[in-house]
C-alpha cells in the first residue's frame, strides 16, 4: 500500500484525524484538508511525518467555495505526482427543524454534506481513471432513516447517498465509489444529545448494545479502499445493526 496516495477532507479531528492515522499505519500517503483546525492539521502532520518523512502535507480550504475545490486536487497532484482515493469525509452537523430553516443553514449543510463531495468528486475524476482508484464517501445512517428536527441534514446527505450511487455508474469501470455510514460512533460536540439517559437510549437501539469506535469507521474505509476491488456503487453501513431496529 505504500503507493497509494489519498486525499481526505476534514481530517483533523475526530472519526478524520483516525482514518488518516489507520490508512497511514498502513503505508499510504495522505494529503490532508482542513477548514478551521490549522493547529490540529500541523500536529497531525509533524507526528505522521516523524513516523514517515514526508508522507503527509496538508491544505486549507473552505469547501463552500467551489471555486477552491480544484485547488485541493492540484495541489495533491503536485506535491505528491498523482491521486489514488478521494474520502469526502467533511461534514457539518445540526438541527434544522421545520419552520427554523435558513437559507443559511440550507446553504451550509447542503454545500458541505452533498455540493462539495460532488463538485471534488468531478475535479478528482478525471486523477482517478488513470490510476484506477476509488472514491469513499462518508454517509450516515440518517441518510435512509431520517433523523427528526434534521431535515436539511438528513436530506443532504439522502443526496450524499444517491451521489454514491451515480457516481460509481458514471465513473465505472475505472473508479469505483462506495460510501460508509456511521451509526452512533462519537457524540455531537455542540452539546446535542448530551445526557446519559438519551445517548443510553440510543444505544440500547443498537443491536450489539454499545457504541461504536472511529476506528471501526477507519477500518471499513481501509476495507473499501484497498481490499475490495470488486465491489462499487454500495453503502456500508457500520452502526452496530442500529439501522435494522430503528
Amino acid at each position: 500500500m505504500q503507493e497509494k496516495i489519498i486525499l481526505i477532507t476534514g481530517g483533523t479531528r475526530r472519526i478524520g484525524e483516525t482514518i488518516c492515522q489507520k490508512l497511514h499505519s498502513e503505508g499510504m500517503s495522505l494529503m490532508i484538508h482542513y477548514r478551521s483546525s490549522e493547529k490540529e492539521a500541523q500536529a497531525l502532520q509533524t507526528k505522521l511525518n516523524q513516523i514517515r518523512p514526508g508522507s503527509v502535507a496538508i491544505i486549507q480550504a473552505n469547501l463552500l467555495d467551489t471555486a477552491q475545490l480544484p485547488i485541493l486536487i492540484n495541489e495533491t497532484l503536485k506535491h505528491f505526482g498523482r491521486i489514488d482515493s478521494l474520502i469526502n469525509n467533511a461534514s457539518s452537523f445540526y438541527s434544522s427543524p421545520i419552520g427554523k430553516i435558513t437559507e443559511k443553514s440550507w446553504d451550509d449543510l447542503v454545500g458541505c454534506n452533498l455540493k462539495a463531495p460532488l463538485f471534488l468528486s468531478q475535479a478528482a475524476a478525471p486523477h482517478l481513471k488513470k490510476q484506477h482508484g476509488c472514491i469513499i464517501n462518508i454517509i450516515d445512517i440518517h441518510s435512509e432513516w431520517p433523523l427528526k428536527k434534521y431535515l436539511v441534514y438528513s436530506s443532504a446527505k439522502g443526496g450524499l447517498a444517491t451521489l454514491t450511487r451515480s457516481l460509481s455508474l458514471e465513473l465505472a469501470p475505472e473508479v469505483r465509489v462506495n460510501g460508509v455510514s456511521p451509526g452512533p460512533i462519537l457524540w455531537p460536540e455542540n452539546g446535542e444529545w448530551s445526557d446519559q439517559i438519551t445517548r443510553q437510549g440510543i444505544i440500547n437501539k443498537t443491536l450489539l448494545k454499545r457504541a461504536g469506535e472511529p476506528s471501526d469507521i477507519a477500518k471499513a474505509v481501509f476495507f473499501l479502499i484497498s481490499e475490495a476491488p470488486y465491489i462499487t456503487g454500495q453503502i456500508l453501513a457500520v452502526d452496530g445493526g442500529r439501522s435494522i431496529n430503528l
